[in-house]
């Protein structure tokens, strides 16, 4: 039987000295980390049924396992009958042990769950070193049953790292396990 490792410590055993021999890296600090990883789930039908802003404010606690949180719209738009302070979606910051535990089920479990997959995208860089990937619906995750999906929603997920460049953050989320698509190892 073998356990896998925990992402906090590969990074911290492999990751970062691999990183400070590809790129001279002279101080600790200068390492690119992982800052946050960021789910974020936008329903605009939510605004006229506050039971579906629940529904899926429940489910992405269940997926991030914490609570998230409700956003709600900042301005009123007359063409999408929508009001200032009415729900548009829900959201989860995750940091610490938590946002390793994520990004580990994310690699190990979820992405592999999609039909057809052939990896992720490795464009989808900010400039500034943050990923955004797309997911097009919630039932991936294995906390999440079919039978309590009323709405298959998407979500995207954002990890912020520390990188300064595009490269830097490719790197490190590759000897994390990223699966990017064209860059096997």
């Amino acid at each position: 039987m073998t356990v896998t490792k925990n992402l906090r410590t590969k990074y911290n055993e492999e990751v970062k000295s691999a990183l400070k021999e590809k790129f001279g890296y002279k101080n600790e600090n200068e390492i690119p980390k992982i800052h946050k990883i960021v789910l974020n789930m936008g329903v605009g039908e939510a605004s006229h049924n506050s039971k579906i802003a629940e529904s899926i404010q429940s489910q992405l606690t269940k997926i991030a396992g914490q609570k998230a949180v409700v956003t709600k719209a900042k301005k009123s738009i007359a063409t999408y009958k929508l009001r200032e302070g009415m729900p548009v979606g829900a959201m989860a910051t995750l940091r610490g042990e938590r946002m390793y535990d994520f990004l580990q089920k994310l690699i190990c479990v979820v992405l592999p769950r999609i039909r057809d997959f052939r990896g992720i995208s490795p464009k989808s860089f900010d400039g500034r070193g943050n990923y955004t990937l797309g997911l097009k619906e919630q039932a991936l995750f294995p906390e999440i049953t079919y039978e309590e999906v009323d709405l298959v929603k998407g979500m995207n997920i954002s990890i912020i790292t520390t990188a300064k460049t595009d490269d830097e953050a490719r790197e490190l989320l590759k000897l994390l396990g990223m699966p990017f698509k064209g860059m096997n190892k």
